[in-house]
This record gives C-alpha cells, structure tokens and sequence, in this order.
C-alpha cells in the first residue's frame, strides 16, 4: 500500500523550501529596486499555504518509506516542484503563457536548460537568478537535497535516493545516507564557491558569475544572455567554465575520493577513463575538421571544439558558436555525444559512460564466447563482477532509451515539426542536453514549437532525468496493487 500520507507530507515540506527559494531571490529583487519582488512573494504565499496544507493532510502516516513509495515522492514532488516554481515566471506575466512557463521551469529542474525566451536579457535579475536556482537545485536533485533533511522528521531517505539517484548503481560512500548526502552537496558547494569566485577574476560582475555558475554546476545551461557564453567573447572564461563542466560531469562520489586523496582509485575508475577519451577524441577529431573547413585558427578551433564537446557531453548545454554553421558531419558527432553523456552520479543526463562501459565489455565477450563457447566470461568493471540483473537493467534502459527517441521523433513529425528538429529535441529532451539541432539549434528557442510538442518535451525532460524506470514504473498497472 502506497504511504500517501507520508509523501504528501514531504512534498508539503518540500514546497516551504521552495518558498523558502522564492523569499531569497525576492532579495536579488529587492537589492536591483525592480518590480518582481511582489510577483516572488505572491508566489512564496501561494506555495507556503499549500505547502502548509499538505504538511497537515499528511499528518500520521507511516514514519518509513518503502521502495514504491521512493518512487512515488520523487514522481510527484518534481512536478509539484515545476508547477509552483512557474508562478513567479506566469504571475508576474513574463512567461504569460502557462504552457511556455511550465515548460521553462521544468527546463529548469531537470537540468536541460531549452528555452522558449526570446530576450532573455529583458528580464528583472530577480527572475534571473530563480531561473538561474532552478538548476543548480535539480542538478543533483531535490529529493537528494532534502535527504539529509528528512531524518529529522523520522522518515528514511534510503528509498528516495535509490528512486532519484542516477545511474544502474547508486553508491554509498557512508552507511548514513543523509551523510552522503551532505558530503556531495558540500563538494557542489564548493565547486560552486570556487567557479563564482574565477568567473569574477575574468571580468564577469558577481551577478553574472552567481548564475553561470549555477548554470555549470548544475549542468543546466540557462545564461543570463540570450547569446549565452558567447556574449563574452572571453577564451579565458570559456576554458575555466570548460574546465568545470568537465569536473561537473563527474561522479560526486568519485569526486570525494579524490578530496580524500585516494589518487589510484580515482585515476584507474574505468567509467572516468571512458568519459575522458570520449572528450579527447571528439575534441581533438572536431578540431581538425573545424581547423580545416573554418577561417578559424588552430587556438580556436580548439577552444570552440573543447568547450562544445564538453558542453554537450555534460548536457550543460551552453554556446560559444552556432554549431548548425560547422559543416555536416560535425552534427552528427554532436548528436553522438549527446546520447553518451557523462557519468552516473553526475548532474548530467545522457545514457552515461558507465552503462556504455558495461556494454563494450558485454560485446567483448560475446566475440569471445564465439570462439569459446563453454568459456565462462563475466563482466568485470574496476576489478569487480557486474551481476547478471545489473547487465540486463542495462541492456533494458538503453532499448526503452532507443525506443522512446523514436516514439518522440515520430509524435513530434505528426506535429507537422521537420525530421532534423525532431530529432534534435528529442535527444536533448530525453537527455537533459538543452540545444537541439535545426531550428531547435544553440542559436535559437524553442518557442516555435507548438505547445503540445512543449508538453511532449517536458515530459521526455522529466523521463530522463529520472532514468526512465522511476517514471515508467507508475503506468505499470501492477505498481498500484495493494502487495
């Protein structure tokens, strides 16, 4: 039996964090003398009574989440989170539209970072910097923000991280959850910190240097202008922001080995060896292309292949040049490179270099026991055997990942919408990416597609950023039966 209770009473608590959001940029508000400063409060009363309410609907359900449960909350509280984060955008009437404002905010949360604006620059700061928050809160998730929360009001945190957390295997580098949780989020942090503070050092006011960083760390990509990184013109700022999309794509638990000085482990991890190659060798086959078919010199077609690779990689999403321009070819590798992604227990999206790890391996041995039929041959990943389920999860996730880009693609060419845009925003929904390919490119929004495409997309953003099963499993009509 479902606790609704329980999750209710979360995703009540969940909503006062979200006011709690809302006062904080009303500050950013009140500090620039602009007008969104009643738009944010309005949103914060209207989040906080319903957070209230649900607090108290909630009251006496069962202290302890089960595995469906986890589920459950993690489902419900994103969209709840979306839908009550577009107030600000819809009340204050600049996303009037509540099809293109949910859009935006769910844009927001899961990290994709698509857009339907048109002048970005044209917005108070107020509403920049929620936008801006939007992602750096979704990136490792807000259901893994409030673990560290949720022992306080008895209820287990395990279930929600196992639901949000992304990847086939969900590490544990404490056997307190809420601990783990608690040392990733201070590696964000501080990765955060440490990003505003070189982005300043390069030029940026700390306004701009607060949101890119928020934008970076969280793998979003939502820029404070509408040319997004390319507005700068700054190749000291695209290497240090390429730099830290790279650390970004990274997975936190790894990240902390590092802190710790476990240097080996950190350097022989097969998944970070994959994701580095897969930079290298993209970069450096891009680089040539562009150095050889653009008026660019060597430094630049460096510079612009590094910083795109990276970006789309990590499915941060942000632009130094409109990649449409660069010749064929070089979009199909882009399109490659967004299906890859970047590691599990990452802020990225994307199939993630682990899974495509363990599927190298599977085909490895499948030549092998070719030639050695009765040969045993397990699937071994830094020096351990992958289990039997975990390869078939596996296997799974990328066929439903295969089939529902085609399903997506084939819905949005009944919109009437071309065969290359479809594509492409398929890809980046589904992978939390941000641009797509066409008239969906870096160079534009998203708001010529028709709203029943944006619902589409929004959904396939949701989809990826929660692995697909998580959402998946709730149209499974067994999910709901009482045992």
């Amino acid at each position: 039996m479902i606790n609704f209770k329980t999750i209710i009473r979360i995703i009540g608590i969940l909503l006062l964090l979200e006011t709690a959001m809302f006062l904080c940029c009303s500050g950013i508000s009140y500090h620039y003398g602009e007008g969104d400063l009643i738009d944010f409060w309005t949103s914060g009363a209207i989040t906080a009574g319903v957070g209230l309410l649900f607090v108290l609907l909630g009251r006496g359900g069962e202290r302890q989440l089960t595995r469906r449960d986890g589920y459950v909350l993690v489902s419900f509280a994103w969209v709840a989170f979306s839908l009550f984060g577009m107030l600000p955008f819809y009340i204050g009437g600049y996303i009037p539209d509540i099809t293109n404002a949910f859009f935006e905010t769910m844009s927001g949360f899961t990290s994709t970072g698509a857009t339907i604006l048109n002048n970005i620059e044209s917005l108070p700061h107020g509403i920049l910097f929620w936008r801006s928050m939007t992602q750096w809160i979704g990136g490792l998730g807000i259901i893994l923000f409030t673990i560290a929360v949720l022992p306080i009001f008895g209820v287990s945190g395990l279930q929600v991280f196992a639901a949000e957390a992304t990847g086939p295997t969900h590490d544990k580098i404490h056997p307190r959850i809420g601990i783990t949780a608690k040392w990733i989020w201070s590696i964000y942090a501080g990765i955060t910190s440490l990003l505003v503070i070189l982005l300043m050092l390069g030029g940026m006011d700390w306004f701009d240097s607060v949101c890119h960083a928020f934008a970076t760390t969280g793998t979003g990509g939502f820029s404070t202008k509408q040319a997004s990184i390319a507005y700068y013109n700054s190749p000291y700022i695209e290497y240090v922001i390429s730099l830290f999309m790279f650390i970004s794509g990274i997975n936190f638990t790894l990240l902390l080995l590092f802190i710790n000085r476990k240097y080996k482990k950190f350097i022989n991890n097969a998944e970070l060896k994959w994701y580095f190659l897969s930079v290298v060798t993209f970069t450096s086959i891009i680089a040539v292309v562009l150095y050889y078919t653009s008026s660019m010199g060597a430094e630049e077609s460096f510079r612009r292949s590094i910083f795109q690779v990276i970006s789309l990689q990590t499915s941060t999403g942000f632009a130094t040049d409109d990649y449409m321009k660069w010749t064929p070819i070089l979009w199909g590798l882009l399109t490659t490179l967004m299906l890859i992604g970047a590691c599990a227990g990452s802020t990225t999206g994307g199939l993630k270099c682990i899974r495509m790890v363990i599927l190298a391996r599977v085909s490895r041995n499948e030549f092998k026991h070719i030639i050695h039929p009765n040969a045993v041959l397990p699937v071994r990943i830094d020096k351990q055997i992958i289990s039997p389920s975990i390869v078939s999860t596996v296997l799974a996730f990328c066929f439903i990942y295969i089939v529902i880009i085609v399903i997506g693609m084939l819905l949005m060419m009944a919109m009437g919408i071309g065969a290359e845009e479809s594509l492409g925003c398929v890809i980046s929904s589904i992978g939390n990416m941000g641009p797509g390919l066409g008239q969906c490119g870096p160079a534009y929004s998203w708001n010529v597609l028709p709203d029943m495409a944006k619902w589409l997309l929004a959904f396939l953003m949701l989809l990826g950023r929660l692995e697909l099963f998580t959402i998946l499993l709730l149209f499974n009509p067994e999910f709901w039966k009482r045992n």
